[in-house]
């Protein structure tokens, strides 16, 4: 099971290529930058509940971070954690997605998301209620981007005419897509149609969840086993950890905090210290 960090990366917190090149040389396999486009004053209560974060407010653009992320390390998965979809122009996030799956020797992993805050949403011309369905075209549309030499698309939110776009992604036929979102029906057939796997947070019932899960797949004639499960907010507790082991998940993702160099550095030593006496890391220090 591969072991992951994640973090809200911003202008006041450590930069991202000194960040990547420590959980590297720490022997952990994942990175991922966090996003928000930008964020309205006037914004939706957080998922987590409380006080809005400074760092909300001040998420440097993910694909920039994992670009400079990427000339620091080699051989680091990086992610967007999440990235999301609805709020970008497809054409334009499909050359970013490529670029820099290309600029990193293909180790970029594409972790997207509905989004909870519905002025932000608006803000990009999307109406909240369809924010589903148009992550899913632009998904969809940017499948056919990345893999065919003439793409195009006709959707309701998407439209183009046969199109060129190079580069293609190095990883074939390109990046992981990992759908990060709460267990449901909707978000499990957008799992089934268009995923390589899902993000669940946290993974509570992850047992349960996952049965439905796969059940789904079957029953729509899909082998369960190209479902890869990354559980992101991963708990430090070991009895979790064993269990997730147990039910083959793929990778665990653990937060940092958005600060500076010093007490980054001491959380991920927290994170070391929990993990090592686990042999849980592929190449310990």
């Amino acid at each position: 099971m591969e072991i992951g960090l994640a973090v809200f990366a911003t202008d006041t917190t450590v930069r991202p290529d000194e960040l990547a090149t420590e959980v590297e040389a720490q022997g952990f396999d994942a990175l991922f930058f966090t996003e928000h486009t930008h964020m309205p004053v006037r914004h939706s209560r957080p998922s987590s509940g409380g006080p809005l974060p400074e760092e909300y407010r001040r998420t440097h653009d993910p694909f920039v971070a994992l670009a400079v992320a990427a000339t620091a390390t080699s051989r680091l998965r990086l992610g967007t954690g999440v990235c999301l979809v609805a709020q970008h122009d497809p054409i334009v996030l499909a050359k970013q997605v490529a670029s820099v799956d290309v600029l990193s020797g293909g180790r970029l992993l594409l972790g997207v998301g509905y989004g909870w805050n519905i002025p932000e949403a608006e803000h990009h011309g999307v109406t909240f209620g369809e924010r589903r369905e148009v992550l899913r075209e632009h998904v969809l549309a940017m499948k056919a981007l990345w893999t065919q030499e003439e793409a195009s698309f006709h959707g309701r939110y998407v439209d183009f005419a046969p199109s060129w776009s190079w580069p293609k992604p190095a990883q074939r036929p390109h990046p992981p897509v990992v759908l990060g979102a709460d267990a449901g029906d909707r978000t499990f057939d957008h799992i089934v149609e268009f995923a390589d796997g899902w993000m669940p947070s946290r993974g509570p019932d992850l047992e349960a969840q996952l049965r439905r899960l796969r059940q789904r797949a079957e029953d729509a004639g899909r082998d369960p086993a190209t479902i890869a499960v990354t559980v992101f907010s991963a708990p430090r507790d070991p009895a979790r950890l064993e269990q997730f082991m147990q039910l083959g998940v793929e990778r665990v993702v653990f937060w940092l905090p958005s600060a500076g160099r010093d007490d980054v550095l001491r959380a991920l030593e927290a994170h070391l210290s929990f993990l090592e006496p686990l042999g849980h890391l592929r190449n310990p220090p």
